[in-house]
């Protein structure tokens, strides 16, 4: 059985499509078995575009837009954590900033998780190569197992 889960979030309903999977292997497995699930945030925009007339520069973010936009991060994943919550679940959230894949993958590493659970948006084609898929990085690269789910139909990205 998976202890030590890490659940990559990116705050749309898309990337939440892999709770209630969680939940699900959490009711079915033993009274016993404690579950540790980390859900992992990560901000991957660190500049910001200014425009001014016809001519734009990237800017960075300040030190002080960068910790508000961790603190929302963190608000969203407490949020979001709180329907985990049961007496076998302990949920932990982490933040961090950089390539989405990366940081994933590093998260794995830190908390020593046994799992990876995480949704797809199911792009295909030319949006998958516009876009990359985060997804398929991790499938590729992730030294423990990976449990994919697809986004229902009709789900917003919001």
């Amino acid at each position: 059985m998976f202890e030590r889960v890490l659940v990559p979030l990116d705050g749309s309903k898309v990337g939440e499509a892999a709770i209630p999977v969680i939940e699900q292997l959490v009711e079915k497995c033993g009274p016993e078995v404690k579950v540790n699930i980390t859900l992992l945030g990560v901000i991957t925009l660190l500049r910001h575009w200014v425009v001014v007339g016809e001519a734009s520069a990237p800017v960075s973010y300040s030190e002080d837009e960068l910790k508000l936009i961790k603190q929302r991060v963190m608000n969203y994943l407490t949020k979001t954590g709180d329907s985990l919550k049961q007496p076998r679940v302990t949920v932990k959230t982490m933040v961090s900033s950089g390539n989405a894949a990366e940081e994933i993958l590093k998260a794995v590493d830190e908390i020593n998780a046994d799992l990876i659970a995480m949704s797809t948006h199911g792009r295909s084609g030319l949006r998958r190569m516009a876009f990359g898929s985060i997804t398929d990085k991790i499938l590729h690269r992730a030294p423990v197992p990976v449990l994919m789910v697809r986004a229902p139909e009709g789900t917003v990205n919001e």
